[in-house]
Order: C-alpha cells, then structure tokens, then sequence
C-alpha cells in the first residue's frame, strides 16, 4: 500500500507541475507578446517624432528658399526646391496614417490642410515673380498671411508632438511592466525548475539512502542467515551425535545380549528391539540427508565407479529381504552402457536404496527389476536410465504430483499400515535433481509402481582403482623405498601400529609425540609425508599444521588420523592445510593407498599370508582388525595385546581421577585417547557411544558415573577377554 501512495503522489504532483508550467509560459508568452507590440508602437512614435520635426524642417527649407528665389532671383535657390516640397507631402502623408483615437488625428488634420495652404501661398510667390516681377512678389512675402500660416503649422506641430510624446510615455511604461512580468514569470520559472531539481535531487538521495540502507540490512540478514547455517550446521552435528549415541549403544548392547545363551521368546523381543532401532536409525538419517541438503551442504563427488558392480552390491543387499517376503528380484544392465563411469556412487547407490526399499515394503507378492539402460552418449557422457518396477499396492493417479514432497505418503493409511516419515522419495529427488538428473513415476492401484530416473555420468578414461580386500587370502602390498614419513601421535598403541605397518612395508619414519615435537623435527631433516594426529599433548594437530603451513613455508602433504567421525571432520581438516583425512581405528589398505598416492611411488607388490580369525570366540574383544594388521605377525599380536593390557587400567584411573581433580579438559582427551587404545581389540562399535558422549556432552556427576561405569564394565571384561588371548602366546 505504501508504493501505491507514493506512486499516486508522484502523479499528482507530475500533473500540478505540468498545468503550473503552462500557465507560466502562457503568461510569460503573453508579457512577451506584449513587450514586442509595445516596441512597435515605440518604434512608431520615434517615426511620428521624426516625421514632425522633418516637416518643420521641411517647411522652414521651402520658405527660406522661396526667400531667396525673391531676394536673389537666383536659379540656384530652385534647384531642389521640388524635392523638399515632395518630402513635405511624404510626412504629411506619414503623419496622416495615425490611427489612433485621440485629438491628434484632428490636428494632423488641421495641420495638412495648413500645409497645404503653405505649399499653395508659396506657389503663389512664385507665380507672382514670374507674372508681375520681384515686386508684387515681395509685397505677397510681407503679408502676415504666410507668416501665420508658418506659426500656425509649428503650433500645430508642437500639440501634436505633445500627444505623441503621451502615447511614447505610456508605450515605454507598457514596455517596462511586460518586461518585469516577462522577468518575473522566468524567475518564477527558474525558482521552479531549481526547487524541482532540488526536490528531485532530495528524492534520489533519499532513495539511494534506503537502498544502501536496504543493502546493509540485507548484508545483516545475510550474516544472519549464513550464522544460522552455521548454527544449523552445529546443531545438527551435535543431534548427529546427541541421537546416535544412545542408538548405537542400543544397537550395540543388543547385538551383545543377542550372543548370549537366551530363550527363544527373550531373543524375538530382543530383535525387535533390534529392528526397532535400525528403522529409527534409517528415519535419523533421513533427516539429517534433508538438513544437509536444505543447507547446501550435501556434496556431489566425482570418482571412477563400476556400474555393474554397483548394481550387483545392492543387489545382493536386498536378497535375503526379498528371499524373506519370496519377491523375485531381478537386474539388468544394458551390454552398450560403459561399466566405468564417473560419478557419485555413494548417492547413487542411496537413490538406489531408497527405491529398492520402498518396493520391497510396499510389494506383497510379484517381482521387483531393476533396469540400467543406455540413453545416449554425447562428448563422453553417456545418459544412464534407471528404471525399478514392482509389482506392489500402486499409487493413485491424483497422489502422484505429491509423493516427492516432503512428509507425504501417498495415502494416511500408508503410515500406519508401513511405517516411515515420507522423506525417502523426496530425498530421493532432490539427490537426482543435485546430479543434473531427472525422475519421473507411473503408477497405477493394484497393479505396481514404476520410477524412470535419467543421470548423466562422464564416462571414465580409466577402470575403477580396485581397493584391497579386507580378509588377506591373497592381498599384495608394495613396499616403500627412499620415502621418509614423519609420524606424530601419542598413543603408544598407536605407535605401535605404524612400527609394525612401516616396518612391513620397508617404510623410513621418525615419530613425534606432540605437534611441537614435529615441528622440531621439520626445522632439521626433509619429508616426504606428515601422519598428523588431531589431538595431541602441548600442540594439537591443527595448529601443528597451521605453523607448518604459515611459519615454516613447508608444502609437505599432511595427513590427518583423529577418532572423530562427525560429518564435516574432513572438510575442517581440509580447511586448516591438511591434505587428506583417515580416521581411527586406521585401516591398513586405505592408509597405504594414501601414502602410495601423495608419495607417488610405485613398487613391485610382496603377498602376505592368509590369517585365520577365531569367530565367536570372546564375548567382547574383537580381534579381527588386528589380524588384519598383523598379517599372520604373532610378534605384533603379542606386543599390542599387552600394551592394550597394561595401558587400559591405566588410562582407566587417569580418566576417574581428572574426574575427582574437577579438570574436564583432561576427561575429554583421555577419553578421545582411549579410542585408539580400544580400537586394536576391536571395541571402538561398543565403546563409541559412551567415549563420544563423555567427550563431548556437558556432563554431569550423575550422567559421567553412568558413561564411565559403562566403559569401565566393558573394559574390565575386556581385560579378562585379552589375558586369555595372550595367554596363547
């Protein structure tokens, strides 16, 4: 409404001004108009002027030759004569043309019949002299008659001159008050045109003043918005945390009861515990999906994948579940699509996921296939179509536009009779839209759903990079040579995992303790590569990197091993001058590629020896990613197992007296630390939720004795567990 009026307000004003200027320039024309005839009639009576004293002039030049004609009888006195007496007629005649309604037509009137009489008298002199001679000339030049008329005609002159000088007063006074009128309107018109100017000027400044002003708020508003991405962004870390801890301790204690001696009607309640929590985990993660992409902070990756392998994997995946409800499941890749291609697997394969399980819940009987076609290759990209067909419940043709909306199902009953939020199909959307991609459904009630889903990958120059497997049958490792790794960690568990990994791989390295003492070493020897652990005694990780990078000038890559697994962890580490982040418990095959990569060494593989893993044997102790270190190296097995023996009650103490000693900070790195003791007996799935939470909850006396009581359960119990495993060395 505001815009409205002063859109109506500028009209207004534009039409007043509009009709103001006219009137001014009608008057200031009309003054001007004026001002011209009143130079006219100036101009006219400066000419009467002139006419009047001409024919005094005139008059007196004929007599005063008629004179000398007499006196002399000269011939000379002639000569012209007729010319003056023409000029006298032409100014009479001037004179007579006067329109004006006053008493000087009447005397110009008198006047031109006394000039006439003059010419007359004085061609009567001139005939007398040539009839009767000088004498009866001269004696009609001495009557008063001619004199009278002379003296008649200058009076006449005089009052008409008089009058004229009237009408020469009022023209000059017509002329001045046009003139000021004139002046006055174009003052008036330049006041105008000015205070117009100004006002206009106000009104532009004024605007350009709200729109900085509009420009600041909404640069305000931007900081707001970006602090409440931020805001956002830690909020949901934090749930990611607050909501995963007790979940994965659910999970993670259930799964513990599940290996127990137990009834059959304990153990069914227990699995649907089980079940329970997975679906809730599913329906957390569907949030946090919708919160990462709503901030824009859901990324796109590009890397070499295999698409039949892909296919296969989640294939696989959904076999028991279809076996379950007897679908036959079914997938086809079509021979003309390139197997490498590039792309984001990972959220093509939670696309895939998404769909796969939406028909599966909604199918009771029938099929579920699932169809990778070629669409067209153009300039090295080919258009992959997805096509998944069920033969399910079916959707009704009114519910189809909505269905990729959030929290929407396509009937209410949905909910009740399937379960689920409604944020799967609209996940699954928005990942094909973030591709560049495009989906479409057809469906109909009773008979099946069919999703068409067209993304465009680049297809890749070279075949997916085949990662190591994690059971070493028969894994081939190369060894390093001429490569010297400094390596800063403090964790003696830790340490000994890259001795035994390094030394394997015929790896030279130097180990720190703290960021402070990798500084140290830098300023005197040359690295090919940084291991950087995040937390660390007297200089963490991070500022460790940032002097490398800022003080040192040092463009050594860094790699960056922390126990924190939060979404977001490797692009903080990325932000500080690191150059690649792998998290803890290290896995060997990921860790080597990583050095064969920023390294760029290439050497001839060494194979290694399967290891046999005891399966079901410890109740707690998981001795699987130690093996996987180990390579069959008892040598190894034996130092870290009794490292982890000696260091956990130890740690233990040190965690329960920072406690006591109120010094939180300690708690909290303690409790980081003891991740990477834990993780060589594979107790990082267990320990996790009480570690993170005492990490990095705000605790309480009540909340730290429960988190501590179950780390210190476990970990005792563990202690039994490894003594025995020791125990076979």
């Amino acid at each position: 409404m505001k815009g409205h009026k002063i859109i109506y307000y500028i009209l207004g004003a534009f039409i007043a001004g509009t009709f103001l200027l006219i009137y001014i320039q009608f008057n200031s024309s009309k003054n001007i108009g004026n001002l011209i005839s009143a130079n006219g009639k100036l101009l006219g009576e400066f000419k009467v002027s002139t006419d009047l004293y001409k024919l005094e002039k005139d008059i007196v030049t004929v007599e005063s030759k008629i004179r000398g004609i007499v006196s002399t009888q000269d011939s000379e006195y002639i000569q012209g004569l007729e010319i003056n007496i023409n000029e006298v007629k032409d100014n009479l005649s001037h004179l007579q043309k006067i329109s004006d309604d006053d008493s000087s037509g009447l005397y110009i009137d008198d006047l031109s019949t006394l000039v006439q009489r003059k010419i007359i008298f004085n061609q009567q002199i001139l005939d007398s002299l040539h009839i009767s001679g000088k004498a009866s000339a001269e004696k009609l030049l001495g009557t008063k008659y001619g004199k009278k008329l002379t003296d008649s005609i200058f009076l006449f002159v005089n009052r008409i001159d008089s009058i004229r000088k009237k009408h020469l007063r009022n023209a000059t006074t017509s002329i001045d008050k046009s003139g000021q009128e004139a002046q006055r309107f174009n003052t008036i018109l330049i006041v105008l045109v000015l205070l117009s100017a100004a006002i206009l000027f106000w009104y532009i400044i004024n605007i350009i003043k709200k729109q900085l002003s509009l420009i600041e708020q909404l640069n305000i508003s931007e900081k707001k918005v970006k602090e409440a991405a931020e805001l956002k962004e830690k909020f949901m870390a934090n749930m990611s945390h607050e909501i995963r801890t007790p979940m994965n301790a659910i999970l993670g204690f259930t799964n513990l009861l599940l290996r127990k001696n137990i009834d059959a009607e304990s153990k069914e309640y227990i699995q649907t515990i089980q079940k329970s929590g997975e679906n809730l985990l599913t329906i957390i993660n569907d949030i946090l999906d919708l919160s990462k992409i709503e901030a824009g902070m859901m990324r796109i990756e590009s890397a070499p994948f295999s698409i039949r392998g892909l296919v296969h994997s989640v294939e696989t995946m959904f076999k028991s579940k279809t076996t379950e409800k007897q679908l036959q499941l079914t997938a086809y890749v079509d021979e003309s699509l390139p197997d490498t291609l590039e792309g984001d697997a990972t959220r093509l394969t939670q696309v895939l996921v998404n769909l796969i399980g939406n028909a599966i819940k909604f199918t009771n009987s029938g099929s579920i296939t699932i169809k990778i076609t070629n669409e067209g290759i153009a300039e090295q990209t080919v258009n992959t179509g997805i096509t998944i067909t069920d033969t399910g419940i079916g959707i009704e043709k009114d519910k189809l536009q909505t269905i990729f909306e959030r929290f929407q199902q396509a009937e209410d009953a949905v909910t009740r009779k399937y379960g689920g939020t409604g944020l799967g199909l609209s996940i699954v959307n928005d990942l094909v839209l973030l591709q560049h991609g495009t989906i479409k459904v057809e469906s109909e009630p009773g008979k099946g759903t069919c999703f068409k889903i067209t993304i465009p990958y680049h297809i890749a120059v070279t075949d997916v990079e085949k990662i190591p497997s994690a059971e070493y049958d028969s894994t081939s490792l190369p060894k390093f040579e001429n490569i010297c790794i400094l390596v800063a960690e403090d964790n003696e568990i830790n340490q000994s995992l890259i001795r035994h990994l390094f030394k394997e791989w015929g790896l030279s390295f130097d180990l720190a303790t703290n960021g402070r003492e990798a500084l140290e070493r830098l300023h005197s020897k040359n690295y090919s590569l940084i291991l950087m652990d995040i937390q660390m005694p007297e200089m963490d990780g991070y500022t460790a990197t940032q002097e490398v990078r800022k003080r040192l000038k040092c463009d050594t890559p860094i790699i960056a091993m922390t126990a924190h697994a939060l979404a977001g962890e490797r692009e903080k580490c990325l932000s500080y001058g690191m150059n690649e982040y792998i998290s803890k418990p290290i896995r060997e095959d990921h860790l080597h590629k990583l050095i064969k990569h920023f390294t760029q060494f290439e050497a001839p593989a060494t194979s290694r020896q399967a290891t046999t893993i005891p399966e079901g044997q410890y109740a707690y102790i998981n001795l699987q990613y130690m093996k996987e270190i180990s390579g069959g190296n008892r040598e190894y097995e034996k130092t870290v197992t009794e490292q982890f023996i000696e260091s956990i009650p130890e740690d233990l103490l040190a965690i329960e007296k920072a406690w006591q000693d109120n010094n939180i900070r300690d708690v909290k790195q303690l409790a980081h630390n003891l991740k990477t003791t834990v993780s060589v007996m594979g107790l990082n799935e267990i320990l996790q939720p009480s570690l993170d939470a005492i990490e990095y909850e705000e605790l309480t006396r009540e909340s730290f004795t429960a988190y501590f009581q179950q780390v210190k359960s476990i970990c005792n119990a563990s202690l039994e567990e490894a003594k025995q495993f020791y125990a076979t060395f």
